[in-house]
């Protein structure tokens, strides 16, 4: 699939998840009104959830491995989820706590300035098609080994000089 193809899918995606999101974010504001900064926390985080289930089923389905799905999650998280909770809170301290913005506007802010990282990092190392993992790391196997000759070592020559010399030491 092309970059380009994949990128219209990871932005569909994203938008259904700012819907998520913001939506998520205006329901626990308004039942933790005053914390922002966790509310938008636990927003985020139901936002990386239906996000890695929509991407795994639609923007890498053609990478997806049934075997390693909890080795996807956990890479979806260290890198969609650091990038988005570190950028988002970071970002609404600056936009709601500084500048005043409404907090919607501001949160849309913040998605959209992680969203190009998030689409790099789940690229080529989340929903990469060959991303090492410890969960699924195997052990390289042992180097091979010769196999023993069964001649004898004093067969194994066959030129006339060693010949001589064996007959010479019988």
């Amino acid at each position: 699939m092309s970059t380009l193809i994949r990128w219209s899918k990871f932005n569909l995606v994203g938008a259904a998840g700012m819907a998520v999101q913001l939506a998520s974010l205006a329901l626990i504001n308004r039942c933790f009104a005053g914390h922002y900064l966790l509310a938008s926390a636990a927003a985020l985080e139901l936002t990386l959830l239906h996000n890695f289930v929509a991407h795994l089923h639609y923007t890498w389905r053609d990478r997806r491995d049934n075997s390693a799905v909890l080795a996807q999650l956990l890479r979806f998280h260290l890198s969609n989820g650091l990038v988005s909770m570190l950028g988002n809170l970071a970002l609404m301290r600056l936009l709601v706590g500084v500048a005043h913005l409404p907090l919607l506007a501001a949160n849309s802010i913040a998605i959209l300035c992680c969203s190009i990282l998030n689409f790099c990092l789940g690229n080529n190392w989340a929903f990469s098609a060959a991303a090492p993992s410890l969960l699924t790391r195997q052990l390289p196997s042992p180097p091979a080994r010769a196999p023993k000759s069964t001649t004898p070592r004093h067969a194994a020559s066959s030129s006339p000089l060693a010949h001589a010399r064996r007959g010479a030491a019988i």
